[in-house]
């Protein structure tokens, strides 16, 4: 029989955030107690003023423009220029069915090549495999926060033939759970060799220490910033993210612009009436106590597994960390999540599913395995979180961890 799938796409296995997910809760139906710290989804609800807009919106049934309803394209454009010191108008904004579809969009109307930072998140290396896009990748150590150096990336430019390039930079970073200290400097490269950056700041929000920094304050003119809905406000089954795309880019923001109309259309116009409320109305409350549950669980786990065969470094936004097990002495990382899974029921992603060596004994932890509602009601407006909150509402994290460190230990 004549092969009917193109060979990039035979390439392909499914996404590794969402098979992990199936096989936990494949696990758990067969009676094996299992620590979903394997997949990374926002445990908390979506605030109330946003979900009351969903309800007051669900009669909305045409369809919006295909670049987003211009109401929420200025207010998105408002809260980045507030937020991130930007120059965004309305007409800057793509509203996408979450940002993985515009970005796989992006990779298949870019004429270039890909640098990825490893580790990098799971889904930019598959796209730029159907995108027909050859990837560079950087490895980068815990030295330098997961993060290149102005040096590395230059020696990795002035490696590649091809002058059109696209550096993808995700800070807070899934899967380390860092935050990204150099911007300065892999500006003045990106500046120098005329990068594209596409800045996926899904996690911006949730910076614990609440002093995100953008690339794009000091790389306006080459930066797209990506975020949504998903992370911040617990939103991640709405499928609503965005990109805000600098005038210098026009060219690409109008072939995404044709992309989008091919593809999905438009996003579904209730979400879109709801996101207005989400990104005008003041969610500071929900977000600062959010980031402080967030904060103090990620630190517990940092803190209960760091030892001298664990090396892990202490979270700084999001919901990951990115323990490494010295100790370990398997073929690859992926079988040793598969024997973690095994003996302890503690779900792992291996750390060569974000691009890093095999051999290294890293994987990702996300530590957002609790009911969010239960523990965002006990402690919202609480001036201090302890453990025993942490042991009443978080069971599993504590129970995962304790589970982790034994094996760890028993190697």
């Amino acid at each position: 029989m004549n092969k009917i799938i193109k060979e990039q796409i035979n390439q392909l296995k499914p996404s590794a955030t969402l098979a992990i997910n199936e096989e936990s809760n494949k696990l758990k139906k067969s009676g094996k107690k299992v620590y979903k710290f394997g997949f990374g989804q926002s445990p908390f609800p979506v605030p109330e003023s946003i979900v009351s807009a969903l309800k007051n919106n669900a009669n909305k049934n045409t369809y919006l423009p295909m670049q987003g309803l211009e109401e929420l394209r200025s207010a998105i454009a408002n809260q980045l220029n507030q937020s991130n010191n930007n120059d965004f108008v309305a007409e800057d904004i793509i509203v996408g069915p979450g940002t993985k579809e515009l970005m796989l969009l992006t990779q298949i109307a870019f004429a270039g090549e890909i640098l990825l930072p490893a580790p990098s998140w799971v889904s930019y290396q598959p796209q730029a495999v159907i995108a027909k896009n050859k990837v560079h990748w950087i490895q980068t150590s815990s030295s330098s926060n997961w993060f290149p150096t102005a040096e590395q990336l230059e020696n990795k430019i002035k490696s590649i033939k091809n002058q059109n390039l696209m550096l993808f930079m995700n800070s807070p970073n899934n899967p380390s759970g860092m935050v990204c200290k150099n911007l300065q400097e892999i500006t003045e490269v990106a500046k120098k060799y005329k990068l594209i950056i596409l800045s996926d700041e899904i996690y911006s929000r949730l910076t614990f220490d609440n002093q995100y920094k953008s690339i794009s304050n000091f790389y306006p003119e080459g930066t797209i910033v990506s975020t949504g809905l998903s992370k911040w406000c617990g939103a991640g089954g709405w499928r609503l993210g965005f990109f805000a795309i600098p005038k210098q880019l026009e060219e690409l923001k109008n072939s995404l612009k044709i992309l989008c109309s091919e593809s999905f259309t438009s996003v579904s116009a209730p979400i879109q009436y709801a996101a207005v409320e989400a990104y005008k109305g003041d969610h500071s409350a929900y977000l600062n106590a959010v980031r402080k549950i967030l904060s103090f669980t990620g630190n517990y786990v940092y803190e209960n597994l760091k030892s001298n065969v664990i090396n892990i470094a202490k979270p700084e936004g999001g919901f990951y960390l990115f323990p490494e097990f010295t100790n370990a002495k398997f073929s690859s990382s992926s079988e040793m999540c598969k024997d973690i899974l095994n003996k302890t029921g503690v779900a792992l992603l291996p750390g060569s599913d974000f691009g890093v060596d095999s051999k290294k004994m890293l994987a990702r932890l996300s530590y957002t395995d609790f009911d969010g509602s239960s523990l965002l009601s006990n402690t919202i407006g609480s001036k201090k979180l302890d453990h025993a909150t942490i042991k009443k509402y978080a069971p599993n994290i504590v129970e995962g961890v304790a589970k982790l460190k034994d094996w760890s230990k028993s190697l």
